[in-house]
């Protein structure tokens, strides 16, 4: 998710009014696709091993054992090793163990990213594109297919906000395994799907309608079960998704990475995780569900925030739902999917793993693969 601690040095200073800060907040997290900040600076390059090690800032991130990228500022993604060298009391090393593009080098600016792949080829997955016709445009997708014989239980992959689909092929490699075809999408004002109104997002209420055509594309063409697999917030459209009536009977199932369960909830997390007291989050939900202040941030209608609370709708699930999340997650809070859990374990089960926002995978890879493969196995998914 687009974090909303970029606001730290945009609302400071106590002459800012409530309401202007409620009003930069919500302007901040509709706020359109923008580049990535790269905030993190190459130290230094050890080559005399047989990889290169790259010297990087120590950070709580940086100093995290298990399977990180750089994505430098002139677009080359370098893979790094899970292990951790000491290099010193304010310095790590991480070997290279994977790069596309031009080589790593001292000086260079770099962003810290989960995002391990960044294709199907690269994840070792062979796909074809295809469009999903959407009410707002066409909406590029990934095709992707398991080996035998074509498969009518189908997974739809459902990226988040600020993210991109590649981000989802971590959870397609397990899907591909198990011999589910995988639908990856994009959806209206993600950077990579039709670009509506102001290009803001809607925060999962007008992009249902974009994940609801692919489900559609895959029925018509062979699925006849389909398990959602929605990041951050892409679980909150999973989630609204499997609420509605018109997909009742095909969508089987939920995975669920890092889940938005309340958008409120979400939006306190992430003020505190920018230094500003968590309670200054909630003044930005007048701007995002009144009308007449809605249309000031560029927002063509309201979002109703109240659909988004999964906390106060538990009743409401009906799927099997499985929740992978790190309990270290100062974006989405880890104890709204506890609760989740404990409010429905009929049917949540909730996975956790000591890592950041959707960087469970990252940090445990083997484990959150046997996880998923073991739940989807149960769920009977394959055929």
């Amino acid at each position: 998710m687009k974090a909303v601690w970029v606001l730290a040095g945009v609302v400071v200073g106590s002459g800012v009014a409530l309401a202007g800060v409620g009003l930069t907040i919500a302007r901040h997290l509709t706020a359109p696709v923008s580049g990535r900040r790269y905030d993190l600076t190459i130290r230094g390059v050890d080559n005399t091993g047989e990889r290169p090690v790259v010297i990087l800032d120590r950070t709580p991130a940086t100093a995290g054992h298990g399977d990180y990228c750089l994505i430098l500022e002139n677009g080359s993604l370098v893979k790094l090793a899970r292990a951790v060298e000491d290099r010193g009391p304010s310095l790590v090393g991480r070997e290279v163990v994977g790069e596309s593009g031009p080589g790593v080098a001292a000086g260079q600016r770099a962003s810290w990213s989960g995002i391990y792949f960044q294709s199907p080829v690269d994840a070792g997955l062979q796909s074809t594109d295809v469009e999903i016709q959407t009410d707002v445009g066409p909406a590029p997708a990934w095709l992707i297919t398991s080996e035998g014989p074509p498969s009518t239980a189908w997974a739809i992959h459902i990226h988040g906000l600020g993210s991109t689909r590649a981000g989802t092929l971590r959870g397609v490699q397990v899907a591909s395994d198990v011999g589910l075809t995988s639908l990856v999408v994009t959806y209206r004002n993600d950077g990579e799907g039709p670009r509506v109104g102001t290009g803001r997002s809607e925060l999962g209420a007008a992009e249902v309608d974009d994940v609801r055509a692919a489900v559609n594309y895959a029925r018509e063409n062979g699925a006849r079960s389909v398990v959602l697999f929605g990041w951050s917030m892409g679980a909150a459209i999973a989630l609204q998704l499997a609420a509605d009536p018109k997909v009742r009977g095909i969508v089987t199932g939920l995975v669920l990475d890092s889940p938005i369960l309340d958008w409120v909830a979400t939006l306190k997390a992430n003020c505190t995780r920018a230094g500003l007291d968590g309670w200054t989050g909630a003044l930005a939900a007048p701007w995002l569900t009144w009308a007449a202040l809605t249309r000031r941030i560029g927002l063509a209608k309201p979002v109703d925030l109240r659909n988004f609370d999964w906390i106060a709708r538990a009743d409401e699930l009906t799927l099997p739902t499985l929740i992978l999340h790190g309990t270290l997650d100062t974006s989405s809070p880890f104890g709204l999917s506890a609760r989740l859990r404990a409010l429905r374990p009929d049917i949540v089960g909730l996975e956790a793993f000591e890592a950041d926002h959707t960087m469970s995978w990252n940090s445990d890879r083997d484990r959150w693969r046997a996880v998923l493969s073991s739940w989807l196995a149960s769920l009977a998914v394959a055929g």
